[in-house]
């Protein structure tokens, strides 16, 4: 947060109300360390805490962990002035008997490409958007507002949510600065939601949001001992979201556990006539924190791709004792050997598609921005890069903007053709065949290997594996539960499902995370324990 108040200090002496925020929080009665959303809504219908209390507490651990020297996670770049004046809002209809819902007082951050309102700029981790305070709600958290929830501030993020460059560092961005990785500071966050992730980690809030395009959401809750969740493509809007891909683009909930995932999606969820993506999201929502059941996966046949391990011995180790978990949850194992075939040309596909609805998705989101933000176009973007090199280029390039600049357009045969095979690759010819020919409901493989050591100088250098790509091109649902620990680093367990599948790939998480109870709370170790059990804990 140091960075942001710094850069905005010339913009405007509104966004430096987080200062004052921390003095207030000398006195603080609440521990938040760990606690899940249904136990600090216990602590506030008790009145043994305030909404205004776990606010204050959250600010203070963001002040001790986040911006002390010894940990310093970098995670959070800004706090909203007004979450105060909110909390105590909340609080006085708490008294007056009027509840929202679960959420109600509950404190979150979203990541810093979704807008809200206050004098807090929507900045994408660019100085280039500093001065891009829209002052209005994304329908994603006006639905959270209305819900209950307190948007406590915004988190760090990989720079243009990790687009800008095949070289990129995730976790980084010239506004917030390095995101670590709060299992082992001298480990990467990934991206692009790392700030959420490790915020969520660290109790910073209780619970956060990130978006995906592929893997966002998935990775950095893997990495950082987290339930992610990725939900079907158009069960949350993305309008007044920076974005990089209509064809893929999605929010979702981060927290420690399936229950709080739930209850986010659940106020998430919900059609946006500003979205058409979203038509259908409306009938097919619900309370996903619903019929969740520790018996739910008894008798379900589930796929399990053995082909997409990777080839870290450990996490294999990790993943073997996971399906046996799910062994003992009651699940049926069906074994997947091949589950690549006919699936050539799906990553080409992809990527034709991202740079072609990068340029175009980015510059109608920047015609929208105040007329303060110079840059309207991504060619604005890449020139203001330019000139702005020891900043903004100072770790990796603008290759992948130039590429997408350089792109004809949504109207291009070319264009059309990549996102029609992309689309039949991952979804018709991918998860829907797997499902049907194994006879399975689920699939599921390892989220991600262990958080590789962050470094600036050479770029991030993950070995995999991922389950991110099919889900996220097709738009089908994918939850990633914690399965243990490698070396003290965390690994999580893929769940997919088919599309609108959401509610039964949560329940299926919830299942796991009953019988595996695997999570373990960061330590904020400078490095990984190399000697640690290498099927985890």
């Amino acid at each position: 947060m140091r960075s942001l108040a710094l850069a905005l200090a010339a913009l405007t002496p509104l966004v430096l109300a987080p200062a004052p925020l921390f003095a207030q929080t000398k006195q603080v009665m609440a521990d938040v360390e760990e606690k899940s959303i249904p136990e600090l809504s216990a602590m506030l219908a008790s009145g043994r805490v305030s909404s205004e209390d776990l606010v204050k507490a959250y600010i203070d651990r963001i002040g001790r962990i986040d911006e002390d020297s010894s940990v310093h996670l970098n995670s959070v770049i800004a706090l909203m002035p007004d979450a105060l004046a909110e909390a105590r809002t909340l609080d006085a209809e708490r008294k007056a008997g009027k509840l929202r819902g679960p959420l109600h007082g509950i404190p979150i951050l979203i990541k810093d490409n979704i807008e809200a309102k206050g004098p807090i700029p929507t900045t994408a981790g660019s100085t280039a958007l500093l001065a891009n305070v829209t002052d209005r709600d994304a329908p994603l958290v006006a639905r959270l507002r209305a819900a209950g929830a307190i948007i406590l501030g915004k988190t760090n993020l990989s720079q243009w949510a990790n687009i800008r460059s095949n070289d990129s560092v995730s976790g980084w961005s010239s506004v917030g600065g390095l995101v670590k990785n709060p299992y082992a500071l001298d480990r990467n966050a990934c991206g692009s939601s790392s700030g959420s992730g490790a915020a969520a980690a660290a109790s910073l809030a209780a619970a956060t949001i990130g978006t995906e395009t592929d893997g966002s959401i998935i990775c950095p809750s893997s990495i950082n001992g987290l339930v992610g969740f990725k939900p079907t493509l158009g069960l949350v809007s993305r309008t007044h979201v920076i974005p990089i891909s209509h064809s893929q683009d999605t929010a979702g909930p981060m927290a420690r556990s399936v229950t709080d995932a739930a209850l986010l999606l659940t106020a998430l969820a919900g059609s946006d006539p500003a979205d058409p993506a979203t038509a259908e999201a409306d009938r097919r929502k619900t309370d996903y924190a619903a019929g969740l059941s520790p018996d739910y996966l008894k008798g379900a046949r589930i796929g399990v791709l053995m082909d997409r391990r990777g080839g870290n011995a450990r996490v294999q180790a990790a993943f073997a004792a996971a399906l046996e978990k799910l062994k003992a949850a009651g699940a049926e194992l069906v074994e997947i050997a091949d589950s690549r075939t006919g699936l050539e040309g799906l990553g080409e596909a992809e990527f034709k598609v991202l740079m072609v609805e990068l340029k175009a998705d980015l510059n109608a989101y920047l015609a929208t921005t105040p007329p303060e933000v110079t840059a309207r176009t991504l060619k604005d973007v890449i020139a203001f890069n330019t000139a702005n090199a020891e900043t903004e280029l100072a770790w990796f390039d603008q290759s992948l903007f130039d590429l997408a600049e350089s792109q004809k357009g949504l109207d291009d045969p070319d264009y059309k053709e990549a996102l029609a095979k992309s689309k039949r690759l991952a979804g018709a010819e991918g998860i829907d065949k797997l499902l049907k020919t194994h006879n399975v409901r689920f699939l599921v493989g390892p989220s991600n290997a262990p958080a590789w050591v962050s470094d600036l100088v050479n770029g991030d250098h993950s070995i995999g594996p991922s389950q991110s790509q099919m889900p996220a091109v097709a738009g089908y649902p994918h939850i990633t539960v914690p399965m243990g620990l490698v070396a003290g680093l965390p690994v999580g367990l893929s769940i997919i499902g088919g599309q609108w599948q959401d509610h039964e790939v949560i329940k299926a998480g919830y299942a796991f995370e009953q019988a595996s109870k695997a999570r373990v709370a960061p330590t904020y170790a400078d490095s990984a324990d190399a000697k640690a059990d290498p099927i985890g804990r």
